[in-house]
């Protein structure tokens, strides 16, 4: 009879690390932590605008302002150096109070909206400050030339929007400087200044599946108890007390011919 050789005796090392993996593989994913995901919102052009500010010719700050921008927003508020941001600003919307300023803005010496009707910025990261407080630097493109412009933001809100559709929104503040020249705007140095002066304020909205699943409904939330609410969403406000009996007013007394003689006061 030919021997065979006794089996091998696992060693403890090896057994232990079996049974770890054994139990790795049972553990239910649902237990794992698991890191918050960046969530998807769309700029609202109506509650979204740019305002920009120019010297004119040293006199005063001539102001304008864009609105309509359209763009989208991912973030994590957790984690807002993930952040990623593009905007796109129609400059056929610019306005800066006059039609003849708003055609000689427009024009192909500044900026030749013809052939260049928008500008664009495509964020390249964010540098946190506070919780509430970052800077988005970005691609700015503008007539053609792309260059690096940093935005200073301030979160101002985020939450559930207290009027429908109730969806969750962010609210921000940004400030910017920039040199026109630099985007080859250099008409009229004399006339217009080069350093122009950005403000925007800006919401975005949740988008529908880009986030909590909880946002896709549209309900009515509970009102928060420091809110001066008279009546909820939708409720019909109460008629107003009819009017109460007509007041003849007083007759005049007729006018003199002095009086009719005498022309209207401004």
């Amino acid at each position: 009879m030919i021997p065979f050789p006794a089996p091998a005796c696992p060693s403890p090392r090896r057994g232990l690390f079996r049974l770890a993996l054994v139990l790795l593989a049972m553990t239910p994913l649902a237990s794992l932590p698991a890191s918050a995901a960046s969530a998807r919102y769309e700029l609202d052009p109506v509650h979204t605008r740019v305002l920009f500010a120019v010297s004119h010719a040293g006199y005063s700050q001539a102001l304008g302002t864009v609105s309509g921008s359209q763009g989208t927003l991912e973030f994590d508020p957790e984690d807002w150096s993930s952040a990623r941001l593009e905007v796109s600003v129609p400059l056929q919307r610019v306005d800066l109070g006059d039609e003849h300023w708003n055609r000689a803005t427009l024009a192909r010496n500044l900026l030749d909206a013809e052939r260049w009707p928008e500008a664009r910025f495509v964020s390249t990261r964010v540098e946190p400050l506070a919780a509430d407080r970052f800077i988005v630097h970005g691609q700015l493109t503008l007539r053609g030339v792309t260059r690096e412009v940093p935005l200073e933001v301030k979160l101002n809100s985020l939450r559930r929007h207290p009027m429908p559709p109730f969806r969750r929104t962010a609210g921000f503040s940004a400030h910017a400087r920039l040199s026109r020249a630099a985007f080859g705007i250099d008409a009229w140095p004399n006339v217009i200044g080069d350093e122009v002066e950005l403000r925007i304020e800006a919401e975005a909205v949740r988008a529908r599946g880009g986030g909590d699943a909880s946002d896709d409904v549209d309900t009515v939330p509970e009102a928060d108890p420091g809110d001066d609410v008279e009546s909820s969403p939708g409720e019909a406000m109460p008629a107003p007390a009819p009017p109460g009996p007509a007041t003849q007013p007083a007759a005049r007394p007729a006018a003199t011919a002095t009086e009719r003689q005498e022309p209207d006061q401004p």
